[in-house]
């Protein structure tokens, strides 16, 4: 059975603060794409983040694909940052197709980029201007609290 599943369509959170942007007109950019992305998450944040500048590099590289693959040209990536979230915002030119989950495809024929980006990020979204469309993610800025036990004495 081959179900599709859009996305759900809102607008990223409002008064982002764009911190880098990216324009690739084909896959060759890729590459300093996920290195430049890692090192502005780096650089940009003030703890430990752990592997996350590693997951938003996968994600900002499924996104672009698919815009590359299935969008028009250029293909435009911003990093933004809200509060305590970080907005990657991934747009083409292609107005007329929404972004679609196939959460049923066979594993190696493809199609698993959105799956990936649904599982690293906190939220995913799609919306459209006039001339573009835009899916994006969200992802923590800030590293999660963590609780350590204490022992009781009874």
């Amino acid at each position: 059975m081959d179900v599709m599943t859009a996305l759900p369509t809102s607008a990223p959170l409002p008064g982002a603060l764009e911190l880098r942007g990216w324009t690739l007109d084909g896959y060759q950019g890729l590459r300093d794409l996920r290195a430049e992305l890692r090192e502005a998450v780096v650089e940009v944040s003030s703890a430990d983040l752990g592997d996350l500048a590693d997951r938003m590099a996968v994600v900002a590289t499924e996104l672009a694909t698919n815009a590359l693959r299935h969008g028009l040209p250029p293909t435009v990536i911003r990093l933004l940052r809200v509060d305590d979230r970080f907005v990657l915002d991934c747009a083409d030119h292609d107005v007329q197709a929404a972004p679609r989950l196939d959460p049923d495809r066979p594993p190696g024929r493809g199609g698993l980029g959105l799956l990936l980006t649904r599982t690293f990020a906190v939220d995913v979204g799609w919306y459209k201007t006039d001339r573009t469309k835009h899916v994006w993610a969200s992802f923590p800025a800030v590293p999660p609290v963590r609780f350590t036990a204490r022992a009781k004495k009874f």
